[in-house]
């Protein structure tokens, strides 16, 4: 059986994507191959990157990518994780089925914090949020698609 070809897609690639990629290599490798890209390329989050790492999950490795350079990637699922992403979806991958699961935006959140440490939470909530969809819903969701 193949696997389900999956992508997570934000604005820019650089946070949320990234994280829900991690979680998904660490947690479904073995049914899912997973992609993370955005309808720009804003680079890699170094809170994102930090946040990841004390959970354990390496993501300093990848990179942040637009999503037409998945183009020739037959994907089943693409999950939205912003809504900016999902209001604007590249066509290309229309034919996969496109879902929308919104998580908060830690860079925007972090502006308003007193501290690196007040900055840091809020990365870690929503990098716990992405780890217990991931966990919890991602294969459900998939599964109806391949």
């Amino acid at each position: 059986m193949s696997k389900t070809q999956v992508l997570f897609l934000c604005t820019g690639n650089s946070c949320r994507s990234q994280m829900a990629e991690g979680w998904a290599r660490l947690l479904h490798r073995d049914k899912i191959d997973v992609y993370s890209a955005g309808i720009e390329a804003h680079g890699m989050n170094p809170n994102a990157v930090k946040v990841m790492a004390e959970a354990g999950v390496d993501i300093s490795g990848q990179s942040s990518k637009l999503a037409s350079s998945l183009e020739d990637i037959p994907l089943d699922v693409v999950i939205t994780v912003c809504g900016h992403a999902d209001e604007n979806c590249p066509g290309f991958l229309g034919k996969a089925r496109v879902v929308h699961v919104g998580f908060d935006d830690p860079p925007k959140l972090a502006k308003e914090a007193a501290s690196e440490e007040e900055a840091l939470d809020h990365y870690r909530r929503v990098r716990d949020e992405i780890r217990d969809f991931v966990t919890n819903d991602l294969l459900k969701t998939t599964e109806s698609a391949s």
